[in-house]
């Protein structure tokens, strides 16, 4: 399906949707007023050629500075051109009308429009920007454009690029460095006596891009085992160094401080000193941008620990030296590629393994990897480019002809930065605004995908396109971003896929870089940038860490009436009222926890909102008028204090998504919400009667998350079921459900339409049968007491199943057998958590031919063969995962020698992996309600 263009974009502006608004003003109803339908006509003509013609010039990589001039001139008047419109459409409503965005404020007050005083303001108003429009063009007489050599494709996510960061060193070249550098650590030392007594420290630099990082994540994934604590902490450029260290804290204690433990950072320290006390501890300090940084983190680790070991990676040698000066340390001065790697990491980017590159390429990849100069972002990168262009020689000869200008006049790494340059340029509009965005973020953040979708949905950047809903056309966005190396896979789900991303110093260098020029974000308190040039209209406004001491003045001389989209970074700053910000569209105060109930008592005048995110602040109530928010389409309010709902909330008929607490009360008419496609948490057992009927009538509900904390009465049990029922045969497509009253189990269920479905706790006693008539699920997670065969034969005959997460254990000396004849033909996930049981299941021949990922949890191990058995009968798997095992000593050499004899039959031997491997006996099980917590 192709993508349409974007509603507002970093090239257009916001002429898309004032065209829009201009034709509503065309339509019939507006007939009467000759003079201003005449003047809107000429005007949508102007700006629709004017549109056409950005669009061209977004494709330019270095236009003239005159057509720069007048993209930007244009793109400005957009926005100035949209808020007048939106204002004139909000003086002539009625001032108790609840507005409800711009369509219907136009078709509404007809009779309004009649008045002489509003007929005259629309027609100045426009005659006022078409004069501006023609100045602008008088000053820029040329148009042109030529077409750009791209041809890009979406696509769902690439499993080789989720690899990429994970496993692309180890693929090419990263296991000498990684021996060179577990060798420093752990060779022994024939220094002078008071150097020994000190931990050892490796400190790698080199530029931003070589793969510093992924070279210590390797070494630190191998070695960490081994010591009683450890750590992995990324610093970046401008570090809160009290957060830094009570991170420190947390991940060596295994505890989470990081919103519990107070402390200045002299505190912080002594804390983590007294922790590792007679410890063997190993520690990765990540991305150290000064001498100052180091010289706090430092502090915090004993001196007198030989038998510890610390890495650290940064760009700077001045770092490193005193780094290494710090402790018993060595520098590791990390290399470029060789062409043999290079040509290994572009080629698992671009083909498949069992493809070579075909042969009319072969030159031209060889000689686009010279240029790149062994540098692995830059391989990244391009190669990313190349997968969304079409495999001709034509096409790629374009690309590696212009990666030679671009390097030969900027060697290092501002070639680098060209190559990502010339990356963003052959990407589409829409996603060159949605990765443009990502600039919000603070360097090293970990960006959850849903709210990141979300927010784009907020900003406008993507809408529904046919029957996909707009977050699913956000998920192709993030996945194209994915596949073409431009952010990197951060944290997966239990079913592998990706849940959040991180973006690359570098790049986000260059997206920052690139925002700014564009007037895209103006950011304040990061003093190694720019800040904002102060002739532009700030826009998207990113508050990162600033402090009233030193910023009251750079906030004083803001105007933010324009303002669009505002985002506060660590903690709330004194701002003028929310009132001034009358045309905000994004507001995301997220983590500010000096927020209080009286700083949103103007928000209900912001009638243009579309996204408000109050996560993890101190709001325990929402202003009794929030529903005048027509345009509200995204409402956060989890991990507040917020307990009951108002009742004007009903009234938001546009909202979307709308997240929060399990223990939050709705008010009655539910139903109301028709627009609503993401419902989560809802506690159904604190519910009354009328929301649990309700519920049913939401038809566009697509994920929906109950808890059934205690038993409800008949009444309010049939209406929950019908209302489940009702949205089964509807949108819902996700449906997670905590029930500790066993009502799923005793009433049957019919829900044709859902892919996926988490059933947490309490565990069943046996696979329900309602579960066995879901056609169409694809995910299924679910608990069992006791299993049997006849459960996994109810399993096994669901025939759309990809993914399953069984927790259960058998009967005493039982065995479970998965032969071809019990299903699961399509299967390619299985988890099993057997409840510090022995493994019970065998696999026969032709069961669960498509298996690609086999993973056991809370298992014993008491024979060789307990994995091995049946292995060789699934011959698609790729890897098993062993996690908190028990067995006896021996067991995981024994384990891998039968794995490895089981394998031989496979063209793909499967991985293996343990984690949290522990000496038998296995302690007592847990009660099944605990044991289910424990797993969610």
């Amino acid at each position: 399906m192709a993508m349409e263009a974007a509603l507002v974009s970093v090239a257009t502006g916001v002429l898309k949707p004032v065209i829009g608004k201009l034709t509503v003003l065309l339509g019939n109803e507006y007939k009467r007023f000759k003079t201003v339908r005449k003047e809107i006509k000429s005007l949508t003509n102007e700006l629709a050629a004017m549109e056409a013609f950005l669009l061209k010039m977004s494709e330019e990589e270095d236009p003239d500075v005159q057509d720069k001039v007048w993209m930007n001139e244009v793109r400005e008047l957009s926005y100035d051109l949209e808020d007048a419109i939106d204002d004139f459409m909000q003086s002539i409503g009625d001032k108790d009308e609840k507005p409800d965005g711009f369509i219907e404020k136009v078709k509404n007050p007809l009779g309004k429009l009649g008045k002489m005083k509003a007929r005259r303001r629309i027609g100045k108003e426009i005659q006022d920007l078409k004069k501006q429009i023609k100045e602008v063009g008088e000053r820029n007489a040329r148009y042109k454009g030529r077409e750009a050599f791209s041809n890009s494709k979406n696509a769902t996510v690439d499993p080789r690029a989720l690899a990429i960061f994970e496993h692309a060193s180890k693929l090419v070249g990263i296991d000498e460095p990684k021996a060179e550098i577990i060798k420093l650590l752990t060779e022994e030392d024939v220094r002078a006596s008071e150097q020994q007594q000190q931990p050892k420290i490796v400190s790698i630099t080199g530029p931003g891009g070589m793969g510093k990082t992924t070279l210590a994540n390797q070494v630190y994934q191998e070695l960490k085992g081994k010591y009683e604590c450890w750590a992995f902490i990324s610093v970046s450029r401008n570090p809160d160094m009290t957060n830094v260290l009570r991170t420190i804290l947390s991940e060596v204690a295994k505890k989470d401080y990081a919103t519990t433990e107070a402390g200045n950072i002299q505190q912080q320290i002594i804390k983590i000193i007294d922790f590792l006390a007679d410890k063997r501890y190993f520690v990765v300090v990540d991305d150290i941008w000064d001498v100052d940084t180091w010289d706090i983190i430092k502090r915090a680790f004993p001196a007198t620990s030989s038998t510890s070991r610390i890495i650290t990676t940064t760009r700077m040698n001045s770092v490193a030296h005193l780094c290494c000066s710090s402790f018993n340390g060595h520098i590791y001065n990390i290399r470029a590629l060789d062409m043999v790697h290079s040509r290994q990491l572009f080629h698992t980017r671009l083909f498949k393994s069992d493809e070579d590159c075909p042969s009319y390429l072969q030159e031209i990849s060889k000689q686009i990897l010279q240029k790149c100069d062994g540098l692995p972002l830059a391989i990244i990168a391009i190669s990313g480019l190349l997968a969304n262009t079409e495999k001709t020689e034509v096409l790629w000869n374009q690309v590696k002809d212009s990666i030679g200008r671009t390097l030969e006049r900027n060697p290092c790494v501002e070639g680098m930065m060209k190559i990502l340059s010339l990356s963003y340029f052959d990407l589409p509009p829409y996603l060159k605004t949605c990765l443009l965005y990502l600039s919000m973020y603070l360097e090293d953040s970990i960006i959850e995908k849903e709210d990141l979708i979300r927010r784009w949905i907020g900003e406008g950047f993507i809408h529904r396109e046919g029957r996909y809903t707009a977050y699913e056309v956000g998920e192709r966005c993030f996945n194209e971003l994915l596949n073409r190396g431009l952010i990197q896979p951060g944290g997966t789900d239990i079913y592998g896929e990706v849940k959040s991303c991180r973006v690359h110093d570098t790049i986000l260098d260059f997206i920052i870089s690139k925002s700014i020029e564009e007037n895209f974000v103006t950011i304040l308190g990061v003093p190694t940038m720019t800040i904002v040039n102060q002739s532009k209209v700030v826009r998207r406004l990113c508050l990162q860490g600033v402090e009233e001491g030193n910023s009251a003045v750079l906030i004083a001389d803001l105007v933010f009436s324009h303002v669009r989209s505002l985002t506060m970074v660590r903690g709330l700053l004194s701002i003028p009222s929310l009132e001034e910000f009358r045309h905000l569209r994004v507001l995301n105060l997220k983590d500010c926890s000096e927020l209080e109930d009286q700083h949103l008592e103007n928000i209900v005048r912001l009638f243009q909102l579309r996204y408000l995110n109050l996560k993890r602040t101190g709001i325990s109530k929402l202003p009794e008028q929030i529903g005048r928010l027509g345009c509200l389409e995204v409402l956060d309010l989890r991990e507040t204090s917020i307990r009951e709902l108002p009742a004007s909330i009903v009234n938001l008929r546009k909202l979307v998504h709308l997240l929060v607490e399990r223990d939050v009360k709705f008010p009655d008419g539910i139903g109301k919400m028709q627009a609503l496609e993401t419902l989560k948490y809802v506690d159904a057992s604190i519910q009354p009667l009328y929301f649990l009927c309700g519920l049913g009538q939401v038809m566009n509900l697509r994920s929906l998350k109950l808890i059934l904390e205690i038993p409800l009465g008949e009444e309010h049990n049939k209406a929950l079921v019908s209302s489940l029922c009702n949205l089964g045969t509807q949108n819902l497509r996700s449906l997670a459900f905590g029930d500790q009253s066993g009502l799923l189990h005793e009433e049957s269920l019919c829900l044709p339409t859902l892919n996926d479905l988490s059933i947490c706790f309490p565990a069943f006693p046996q696979v329900p049968t309602w579960v066995g008539s879901l056609k169409n699920l694809q995910r299924l997670r679910l608990f069992v007491k006791v299993l049997k065969q006849d459960d996994l034969c109810t399993l096994g005959a669901l025939p759309s199943l990809l993914v399953l997460y069984l927790v259960g254990k058998t009967e005493s000396n039982e065995k479970l057998r998965i032969s071809g004849d019990v299903g699961f033909r399509f299967l390619k996930i299985f988890i099993y958590a057997g409840c510090y049981k022995p493994v019970d299941l065998m696999f026969g021949t032709g069961s669960m031919p498509k298996l690609e990922k086999l993973e056991f949890n809370y298992i014993c191990l008491v024979e060789a063969n307990s994995l091995g058995f049946g292995i060789e009968n699934l011959p698609c798997l790729t890897s098993v995962k062993c996690i908190t095992v028990w067995g006896d000593d021996g067991i995981v050499e024994a384990v891998k020698t039968a794995m490895e004899r089981a394998a031989s039959a496979h063209l793909n031997h499967p991985s293996l992996l343990f984690q949290r491997f522990r000496p038998l006996p296995p302690p007592p099980p847990p009660a099944w309600i605990d044991f289910a917590r424990s797993q969610v």
